[in-house]
């Protein structure tokens, strides 16, 4: 079996219960059920809610980045930290705060293989206590434009033979049968999907017990819809979190090398006046 393009950006959940108290280590558990971690989570892990923490306060639009700073810095991290990243729903946002990292220059970044579900799963233990870090003082890079696009730079791309639309969502969203996953709100106006976008939903990537399938795998299944290394890659879903856990994949396990997550997604997309929609 091949290996990953960069096996780094993953670990075990062996290598945390063995690793997750080094000085040099910040695990970090974020989920889509921002109650779970009071309910047990890892010990040593903080917690980062997706909304209160990884998105602006007021604009729709990422945390900014003297926020982001403050954030690493109350959680103990440093430019040279490793940041091992875990959570609910198979890694969603998880994926999502190691998109938001990368965006500001964190050079390493992790997550665990198989997310919370796993862990739970093979027995190990969790905790209600709350770490106590020392905070560290966090200068963050400019953000990189090359790993984000915007509504406008998607429209720009309709039609383009050397860019592959990626639609992470479910077959129902992608027809536009249903809006949004049952229990979730964020919805648009219209539903459908991009013009000329592959539905490759974001879970055919993961094995049953949530960590990733073999490199030969997930190289078929996304080559196979036309998904190929040698194009310009657009991932998006409803608002942007499943879509970060297929720009994974595709930038690291794969090593596609020009691959960008518009987390305007299909909220943004199905609600815009004027802009071309498919069922």
């Amino acid at each position: 079996m091949a290996e990953y393009a960069d096996s780094d950006v993953l670990v075990s959940t062996d290598w945390v219960a063995r690793h997750g108290g080094d000085a040099n280590v910040r695990l970090v558990e974020v989920d889509v059920d921002t109650t779970a971690y009071e309910t047990g989570h890892i010990a040593g892990a903080v917690d980062w809610g997706w909304q209160s923490d990884l998105n602006d306060p007021v604009r729709r639009d990422l945390i900014g980045k003297e926020d982001l700073e403050q954030l690493l810095g109350q959680s103990g991290i440093a430019p040279d930290t490793t940041v091992v990243l875990y959570g609910d729903n198979n890694n969603w946002f998880a994926a999502f705060a190691l998109w938001i990292l990368k965006i500001y220059g964190h050079k390493d970044a992790r997550l665990m293989n198989g997310g919370r579900v796993k862990w739970e799963a093979e027995g190990r233990p969790l905790t209600e206590d709350i770490p106590h870090v020392a905070q560290t003082s966090y200068t963050a890079q400019d953000p990189d434009r090359a790993l984000r696009v915007f509504q406008g730079d998607v429209q720009e791309r309709l039609g383009n033979p050397n860019v592959g639309l990626v639609d992470v969502r479910s077959p129902q969203e992608f027809t536009g049968e249903i809006l949004a996953p049952p229990g979730l709100p964020e919805t648009a106006q219209r539903g459908g999907h991009i013009p000329g976008a592959a539905n490759i939903p974001w879970a055919t990537a993961v094995a049953d017990d949530g960590t990733f399938k073999s490199p030969e795998e997930l190289s078929a299944i996304y080559g196979g819809k036309g998904i190929v290394p040698d194009k310009e890659i657009v991932t998006y879903c409803r608002i942007g979190e499943r879509s970060s856990h297929t720009w994974f994949v595709l930038k690291y396990l794969l090593g596609y090398p020009d691959v960008r997550n518009y987390d305007g997604s299909w909220t943004e997309w199905g609600s815009m006046i004027g802009v071309p929609i498919e069922k």
